[in-house]
């Protein structure tokens, strides 16, 4: 489907020469003289090479259709990770390259918003939120308030985060995927 360069957004997936990309940022720019332009970063799909290109507003680029849906995250192996469709149970293989960051916070059985195209998976993502359990910590010390000290800890997944200083190792807690921060305790 043709469209216009100038109404592309991030996380578009363009179809150039035959190997798909998605959008990293979109940029609109009107100079005093001339032509206005569209600068398009994008990243190949297939590889990870990140390219830049400078668009006329008039041209038209191709837009692959991408198929967004809800899959189920089962497990991790050798050959990368598998989604299942909960709808017709069809299973999908995505690269480490694909997940990218991700992984970490993937659980099995948590549902995820997976991108593909072709049936071959381009894009996933995460819910909003986590709940992690913390492994290790220094000790609480009595006393203490939650004040607006934090103290750091590291997570069930592997990866670190700062709590509040009367969390104690154990304690499940709720992360926010996009950056890893603390949100609040669990409420289970």
């Amino acid at each position: 489907m043709k469209v216009a360069a100038s109404s592309l957004r991030k996380g578009a997936v363009v179809d150039m020469d035959g190997k798909l990309y998605i959008v990293l940022s979109a940029q609109n720019i009107h100079p005093g003289k001339g032509t206005p332009v569209t600068q398009l970063d994008m990243r190949r799909i297939s590889d990870g090479v990140k390219v830049s290109e400078r668009y006329r507003t008039t041209e038209t680029v191709e837009r692959a259709i991408v198929d967004s849906r809800d899959h189920t995250f089962l497990y991790q192996d050798g050959d990368g990770f598998h989604f299942m469709n909960p709808e017709t149970f069809d299973q999908l293989v995505a690269t480490p390259d694909v997940v990218g960051d991700s992984a970490a916070y993937l659980q099995e059985g948590m549902t995820i918003q997976l991108s593909t195209h072709d049936d071959v998976p381009i894009a996933l993502e995460l819910p909003r939120t986590v709940i992690l359990e913390i492994t290790e910590t220094e000790p609480a010390v009595k006393n203490q308030t939650a004040s607006s000290s934090y103290k750091p800890a590291i997570l069930s997944n592997g990866n670190r985060a700062l709590v509040p200083p009367y969390m104690a190792t154990g304690t499940r807690v709720v992360i926010l995927t996009e950056d890893g921060s603390y949100v609040e305790r669990a409420k289970d």
